[in-house]
């Protein structure tokens, strides 16, 4: 986990008959907020709905992780479920040469044995609170720049008066509906989260990048956590039921996680922005990195050790980013988004009233995004993903903008550095995790290579960067010479302040500090020209659409608390059917023993043993996204069936709408965890903990 993170959001092409949430939600369709469960829809569509207890428990029991993951508590000992690939960075931070986790797996067979995970932090939603009013009084008639201070402003105070035991509360105001609403939610955090149990790489993930998207899937993608606070296991006041057994086809489910981003409120100006110019620009970026990250691993044992877990999150967010700009470009599909939108306005212009209210935020959106193209590159290379996920770029960034920002009044400083905020990212740059100086360089020379491409060689900006130095020597020399990658270092820079930023003679920190004014100065013409212009576009589109559509229409994820529901069920695509279910057996007939179709060692020693019959992984029409990895299935009677992990290929659309005959969410069950805890891994304690002994 880097200080700079991407949350890759999930997007699909092939959909016919999509429902958006700029109209009212279909069956099955949408990531609610608990504060606004639809439950009559939700009994409509299922014949049964949960009541207030079974969503408190549920809702109490579910778990934030700051990698940008969902998991849940499943004992009353603090053990938490989530995905392995929600916790392989903290499995690669903790593997060596000598101890490769990642290849070998990690089963704590004691309490002793369990270790922390580097910059991870769990949170759990204790409050929901509507702040609307408080933030949209203090916005007023502001647009642009003021309009984005304002709401700051605002925020950082709701968020640092609610919550006043940092030690163990986190508050956070999160925009719904482009700024339609703000709901201030209030957490129960753990900041000591310790790994338990991860099985081997090629267990969680068999099948590599071509099952990746894909079903029939036959992954044990599961990874358990334990929550710690003064050094010992939390009582948990709330826990999920593990249920051993595996659903049926038809049985209902209900997903509940933090689906981290979907676009399918914007306009269809912000649909041909990211068409037109983010992907054109990002995926290229994106596979010309993957193919570097490559060619450097290749042959080297440890450089493959040591980059795995990256190349594994860019294969990932290089599929999800080619399938979203396939469906922008699908003519279906993108006439579905255009009707929808058309019906809106159509809807607006026959009520004088609310046309007179709201007024043409198409129009306001549309001159926002054609601002906007002007000048993406330069904030996409200069500031918003400056160092391309560089971990000691990442470092320099937010000690110098830490720094700098805590010398301000809380209302003025940047999003991210409020006082509020600042615990989680004193965690993060301190937290001891290792660094990969070739790993770095190999980022750094290549971020810089590309901006002075794209860019040009006469820019102003990278003639400030590069100087008279190449970027394959400039990035050697500020890894080289960085002491960064020393949490000790990080930490004095950290409690010094300006004066030891100041002071501070490590090439990456003056590197920052000379280039740190672009990048404000970028981000403060985002806030006049396309930020403040498109919240205040949004919240009287939201205005539209509640005046439209009422209370059936769900937010954008935000990756904050969401329920989903559906049931266990298969689908057809071009006349083939395909079942809801796989099972054991099936992995031993797909594994080939060759990668990424190799069984895992122990698996293979256990087949003579291992139960083939148990439901292995499964589908359901719950409706997900990015973000939503790692979030418990839960049946009816509120026990936990599985972790979703994944969606099928037409789920890569879930970015911008849900379409229920062919959207899937992927889930490993709790039936072939079980089996694998007793048969593969010899983890009894662990399956004692899960059945509450």
């Amino acid at each position: 986990m880097t200080i700079r993170q991407t949350l890759f959001c999930g997007a699909a092409f092939g959909i016919a008959g999509l429902a958006l949430s700029a109209v009212p939600a279909s069956a099955e369709e949408g990531m609610w907020t608990f504060d606004a469960f639809p439950t009559a829809k939700v009994r409509k569509d299922l014949g049964w709905a949960p009541d207030k207890a079974w969503l408190d428990t549920v809702r109490a029991s579910a778990v934030r992780l700051t990698g940008g993951c969902s998991a849940s508590v499943v004992s009353p000992q603090g053990l938490v479920l989530t995905n392995h690939h929600c916790v392989i960075a903290c499995v690669q931070d903790l593997s060596t040469d000598k101890a490769d986790y990642v290849q070998a797996g990690f089963t704590a067979r004691s309490r002793e044995d369990e270790r922390k995970c580097p910059g991870q932090q769990a949170e759990i939603v204790t409050a929901i609170t509507d702040v609307t009013p408080q933030v949209k009084a203090a916005i007023g008639t502001a647009t642009g720049e003021a309009l984005v201070r304002a709401e700051i402003a605002a925020i950082a105070r709701i968020e640092s008066g609610n919550c006043t035991d940092g030690a163990t509360q986190r508050c956070q105001v999160i925009k719904l509906y482009g700024g339609g609403q703000y709901k201030l939610y209030s957490y129960r955090k753990y900041s000591d989260v310790r790994l338990v149990f991860a099985p081997e790489f090629k267990a969680a993930f068999f099948g590599g990048d071509p099952d990746n998207f894909n079903f029939p899937r036959y992954a044990l993608d599961v990874g358990f956590l334990r929550l710690y606070e003064n050094g010992r296991p939390i009582a948990a006041e709330s826990h999920l039921r593990w249920n051993p057994a595996a659903p049926k086809e038809g049985d209902a489910t209900f997903v509940v996680g933090n689906p981290g981003s979907t676009q399918r409120l914007f306009t269809q100006d912000q649909f041909a922005l990211r068409r037109d110019v983010i992907f054109p620009l990002t995926v290229p970026l994106m596979s010309e990195y993957r193919g570097r990250l490559i060619a450097a691993m290749a042959g080297d044992k440890e450089r493959t050790r040591t980059g795995a877990d990256t190349l594994f999150g860019i294969e990932n967010g290089y599929k999800v980013y080619v399938g979203q700009w396939q469906a922008l470009r699908d003519p279906g599909f993108s006439g579905t988004l255009a009707a929808n939108e058309a019906r809106l306005r159509a809807a607006v212009a026959k009520e004088a009233g609310l046309r007179g209210r709201i007024g043409d935020p198409w129009a306001n959106v549309a001159k926002a995004d054609a601002a906007y193209r002007d000048f993406y590159a330069d904030f996409y290379l200069l500031e918003a993903n400056a160092g391309y996920g560089s971990t000691l770029y990442g470092y320099a960034e937010a000690l110098v903008r830490a720094a700098t920002e805590r010398e301000k009044p809380d209302a003025e400083r940047l999003p991210g550095y409020s006082s509020s905020r600042l615990a989680l990212l004193e965690k993060q740059l301190t937290d001891e995790k290792p660094v990969y100086p070739w790993l770095e360089e190999l980022t750094l020379s290549f971020w810089l290579s590309k901006t002075r491409e794209i860019l040009t060689v006469d820019n102003p900006d990278v003639k400030r960067m590069l100087g008279k130095e190449s970027p394959e020597a400039l990035a050697e020399r500020l890894v080289s010479g960085s002491r960064l990658a020393d949490p000790k270092v990080r930490k004095r820079l950290f409690d010094g302040g300006m004066a030891a930023i100041r002071a501070s003679d490590d090439p990456l920190i003056r590197f920052f500090l000379i280039n740190d004014e672009r990048g404000r100065a970028l981000s403060r013409r985002y806030d006049r020209e396309v930020g403040g212009q498109i919240t205040a576009a949004q919240a009287k589109l939201a205005t539209a659409r509640f005046a439209v559509y009422g209370d059936s229409i769900y937010p954008d994820a935000t990756f904050s608390l969401r329920i989903s529901y559906g049931r266990v069920k298969g689908w057809t695509y071009r006349g083939t059917a395909v079942p809801p279910f796989t099972y054991i057996g099936g992995l031993y007939d797909r594994a080939t023993g060759a990668e990424p179709f190799e069984a895992a060692p122990k698996w293979l020693a256990a087949q003579g043993r291992i139960a083939k019959d148990t439901v292995y992984d499964y589908v359901t029409t719950n409706d997900i996204i990015g973000g939503n990895s790692g979030s418990p299935v839960i049946a009816r009677d509120g026990s936990v069936i599985g972790a979703a992990f994944d969606g099928n290929i037409h789920s890569i659309g879930g970015s911008y709408g849900y379409d229920a005959a062919l959207n899937r969410t992927v889930v490993v069950s709790s039936a072939a965890i079980t089996e694998a805890l007793k048969t593969v891994y010899d983890a009894g304690s662990l399956l004692k903990e899960l059945s509450g002994g």
